[in-house]
């Protein structure tokens, strides 16, 4: 069956998405930051609002996946934390100053994780032998893989994740990155079994007193008064699409 995932940036985000028919949730926060870790507090909403199952992200900050001491005692912490909630899986990932799979510090996680579905995130987009990083987290016992085929978006990295597909004997290659409605049956046709979508639309702030001039971000011309949110109407579609190309509807 196919699968469509769609990452969320907040638990009205998951919300939309679930009513949608999405099939899973990423939960994340920081869409500026390409996802970071969720706090507590959506963490602890998102299990008692939401019946889907939800994969939070395990990111404590922005840019490569080569994490500090510190920072490496944050995300098992995290871990920790998410497991203790009941959620199914996580998402997460770490990489060696060489660009490799840090294999000590992931088997640590593994061991954090038991009982949960890991997906192993971009991280893999930015490692320097994506077959051998396969094989790795064949061994380590990682349940998926999401990436964009080592490309800017997905659709550019067709033919490594058609490659990974072919040969992978254990994590399920999830497509991510640009995934969306016009492009979603090259990765179906390629073979892929799970999608990951944002699925997302600008929605207008609700305020009416709107400050100009005045950014967040070091981005001045950030608007403020906008944010990005699921689609619902859009992650209908897709599921629709998906439906149809699904070998059970060709039966």
């Amino acid at each position: 069956m196919l699968k469509l995932e769609v990452c969320c940036y907040g638990v009205d985000c998951a919300l939309a998405a679930q009513t949608a028919g999405a099939d899973r949730v990423e939960l994340c926060s920081a869409p500026s930051e390409g996802g970071l870790t969720p706090s507590a507090g959506s963490l602890m909403q998102a299990r008692e609002m939401l019946t889907l199952p939800v994969h939070p992200l395990v990111r404590p900050r922005g840019g490569d996946f080569c994490f500090s001491d510190n920072e490496f005692r944050q995300i098992k912490s995290d871990i920790a934390y998410i497991r203790e909630l009941g959620f199914p899986g996580v998402v997460t990932g770490i990489l060696d100053v060489d660009g490799h799979i840090d294999i000590g510090r992931m088997k640590q996680l593994m061991t954090l994780c038991e009982g949960m579905a890991v997906t192993f995130h971009r991280a893999f987009d930015l490692c320097h032998s994506p077959l051998t990083a396969l094989q790795q987290l064949t061994d380590l016992g990682v349940a998926r893989i999401l990436t964009s085929g080592q490309q800017q978006s997905a659709e550019s990295g067709l033919p490594l994740l058609r490659e990974l597909n072919q040969q992978t004997r254990g994590p399920i290659i999830m497509a991510g990155a640009g995934v969306r409605m016009s492009n979603l049956h090259k990765f179906v046709e390629a073979g892929l079994s799970e999608l990951h979508s944002s699925a997302s639309q600008r929605i207008a702030s609700a305020m009416r007193y709107r400050k100009a001039g005045v950014s967040m971000t070091s981005v001045a011309e950030t608007d403020e008064f906008s944010r990005a949110c699921v689609d619902g109407d859009m992650v209908e579609a897709m599921k629709a699409s998906l439906a149809l190309r699904s070998p059970a509807s060709a039966v």
